[in-house]
């Protein structure tokens, strides 16, 4: 087939979002198994790989079954329709939790025993000092706070809440009984920890038992009049999505809090039971939750492998984890006594987080909120910490009599409670809080300070492609750029005179705003490339994001690399585009990297036949940022922050300790053992651990380098 016959649209060249997220989650699962890694490190991606199937459960999940139940016939971008969908992917849900088991019980449990940690699977273990240990501990510490419930003619069967871990049981009357089995249940409270510590071992070993095995071994105290006959675990997951006509809803804030409230009792979509329950209890547990048999997870070993993080946490094992980063790194032109505005009225700065402090953006904001200077401050709110100090500095601006206008995205899925409270005390401290808009999420991310300077009004902007979320950005990866720029600060402006109103302005400087015109931006920025390839210039597009899934903007880069275009995609998860088809995209090379942190940044270059541009955004390619979501993207053009950007992006293409490669058969390898079966292994380049190395550096050398302005972390030379 010509270049000019092939159909761009054609589905067999599209993968389904879903079942490529399932991919991504695997590929944080072969980080739990790789024994390269300290085992604690391990442990912490197994249970980062359950709470990622949890969220996909009640949000994915539960979206393909109400497309179901609502009669949708559509199909997605690969042409499934949503009863294939539903098929494939609790097909792949099941393989993967099966996969996650085997790991935890033939790799993990075994290796924490040979370092020191015994995870005490069934209370049948204990001895006989250890077993009077946790009756102890049950009578004084947690029958107090246990509700058992039994279900009868007067009591019908409870409302178990969403992703709470339970116990049922069924029993038999001792005395004047005629044998029939009785269902109960009892919550376990997840105000308690959920890992109880035995009494040491005689050569220091430390053992742990959960707190469902210290119920179970005394459920008899909570039924006095009964007989166990079995008991066993259960949790169910709900569906978390959320029903809101914005136009009919008079106080957004109320009809989002009420729907929070019944997000713990939506509708059941999942349910996890021991597998060796008896069949009797899950008959009735699977009738009263009507769920189908395919529904149904039967877990080899304890439920919600998310306790694994408290384990992570347990004293006396740093000698099983990760080693040799310090932490976040103080920006040489930003040390903590720097005056955040004398800085970015000299020069436009980019922070790299978690390599560098997020400090300087929360200063940002407290030093503004002081400053006499200082007439308005305005932001953008989508996920804050829960002990915010952003939130703390917007509250004392206004309590300083500034101006002070705030958007708290209060559809931030899962934050809807957190940001409630957050926009009522701003409210309570005079702050003007927008409550987000009418059908769309406001995602992006953007703080403008307006200051009264000798010269005039001076605008100073912070745009960053991660939260402003102190906690998060100890985790995730992101870029920050703290500018100055006139034609940005009257974007700015324009940014929140449009959030706040209806003032939409006729043309911008050099913002581009979802969902107006982004989406447009991005396919011309492609087109122009494949323009430059048809004429035989340079044409290069790199791309770093967490998600490629808008089939505009796929097609688009299938024409472009079809042209010639030399494409080279960073995406850490869905990934609906298809490699090496011929024809299509044998000039697209797609890796995700994994790593100790959250690969979150967005980052997007373009040659453009020499003449290159670099851009940053709170936006991935996926149709909810493009289509349904407020977003920014903004440009880096100082040179100095561009070699830091194209230096980032050259370090994490070459990575082949935490990178992996898309294959045109649709799975991803892991690049080191490319190499290694090629026996080419080069010398290790694990990118999250350069950044680290090199904001270290750049910290201990802060008062040789104040003018550089350059975060580039240094390379062997034969990697090139």
């Amino acid at each position: 087939m010509k270049k000019g016959e092939i159909d761009f649209s054609n589905k067999d060249y599209y993968e389904n979002r879903e079942l490529s997220w399932l991919k991504f989650n695997r590929r944080v699962l072969s980080e739990a198994k790789d024994k390269d890694i300290p085992l604690f490190e391990r442990i912490k991606f197994m249970s980062i790989v359950c709470s990622n199937l949890d969220e996909f459960i009640m949000v994915r999940v539960a979206s393909l079954i109400d497309m179901g139940n609502a009669g949708y016939t559509g199909t997605d971008i690969a042409g499934l329709d949503v009863d294939m969908q539903k098929t494939l992917v609790n097909i792949d849900v099941h393989s993967l939790v099966d996969e996650v088991y085997d790991s935890y019980r033939n790799d993990l449990l075994p290796e924490l025993l040979e370092n020191g940690l015994k995870i005490v699977e069934h209370f049948e273990e204990l001895s006989e000092d250890e077993a009077r240990f946790v009756d102890r501990m049950f009578e004084e510490d947690v029958y107090p706070v246990l509700t058992p419930m039994a279900v009868d003619s007067s009591r019908p069967f409870p409302l178990i809440r969403n992703k709470s871990l339970n116990l049922g049981a069924l029993v038999t009357k001792k005395e004047g009984g005629d044998g029939e089995l009785e269902f109960v249940t009892v919550q376990v409270p997840s105000v308690l920890p959920r890992i109880v510590e035995l009494p040491r071992l005689e050569n220091g070993a430390k053992k742990i038992i959960l707190l469902e095995e210290v119920i179970k071994r005394n459920m008899h105290k909570l039924f006095l009049n009964y007989d166990i006959v079995c008991s066993h675990s259960f949790r169910i997951m709900r569906s978390a999505g959320m029903s809101i006509d914005e136009d009919d809803t008079d106080d957004l804030l109320e009809e989002i809090e009420r729907q929070v409230r019944m997000r713990q009792w939506g509708e059941a979509i999942r349910l996890e039971v021991e597998s060796d329950i008896d069949e009797r209890l899950l008959k009735i547990i699977q009738e009263k939750l009507i769920l189908k048999d395919r529904n149904i997870f039967r877990i080899p070993g304890a439920i919600d492998l998310t306790y694994l993080m408290k384990v992570y946490s347990l004293p006396g094992f740093d000698n099983l984890k990760e080693k040799g980063y310090p932490g976040p790194q103080e920006h040489p032109l930003l040390p903590e006594e720097a005056n955040i505005f004398e800085v970015i009225r000299e020069q436009d700065t980019l922070l790299f987080h978690p390599f560098q402090t997020f400090r300087p953006v929360v200063d940002f904001v407290k030093q503004a909120a002081k400053d006499p200077q200082v007439l308005a401050i305005k932001q953008t709110l989508y996920r804050v910490s829960g002990n915010s100090p952003i939130i703390a500095a917007l509250a004392e601006a206004a309590e300083n009599g500034k101006q002070v206008t705030v958007l708290v995205e209060l559809k931030a899925r899962f934050d809807e409670e957190n940001n409630i409270l957050w926009a009522r005390r701003l409210e309570r401290a005079g702050c003007h809080v927008i409550y987000g808009l009418v059908g769309l999420k406001t995602h992006s991310k953007i703080t403008l300070v307006v200051r009264r300077e000798e010269d005039g009004i001076k605008r100073y902007v912070h745009l960053g492609t991660g939260n402003y979320n102190d906690s998060t950005a100890k985790l995730y990866t992101d870029v920050g750029l703290l500018t100055s720029d006139e034609a940005i600060g009257e974007d700015a402006t324009a940014v929140f005179n449009m959030l706040s109103g209806y003032s939409e302005p006729l043309n911008w400087n050099k913002l581009s705003i979802a969902p107006l015109w982004l989406k447009d931006k991005f396919l011309k920025l492609i087109e122009r490339e494949k323009e430059h390839a048809l004429l035989g210039t340079n044409a290069h597009i790199i791309a770093k994001m967490n998600s490629v899934c808008d089939p505009d903007v796929i097609k688009a880069l299938y024409e472009a690399s079809a042209a010639g275009v030399k494409i080279d995609l960073i995406v850490r998860g869905i990934c609906c585009l298809k490699v090496g088809i011929p024809g299509v995209s044998e000039n697209i090379r797609v890796i995700s990297v994994v790593g100790n942190f959250l690969e979150h940044a967005r980052i997007f270059y373009f040659e453009n036949g020499g003449n290159s541009e670099y851009y940053c955004s709170s936006a991935d390619w996926m149709p909810r940022n493009l289509e349904r979501r407020v977003e920014i993207l903004f440009p880096i053009e100082k040179p100095e922050l561009r070699k830091q950007l194209m230096v980032a992006l050259e370090i994490e293409l070459k990575d082949n300790e935490k990178a992996h490669l898309l294959m045109p058969d649709g799975k991803y390898v892991r690049v080191k053992d490319i190499e290694k079966s090629e026996l080419e292994y080069h010398d290790e380049i694990n990118s999250q651990k350069m950044f680290c190395e090199a904001a270290v550096k750049m910290a201990s050398e802060i008062n040789d380098i104040q003018n550089t302005r350059v975060f580039i972390p240094r390379v062997n030379p034969d990697i090139n």
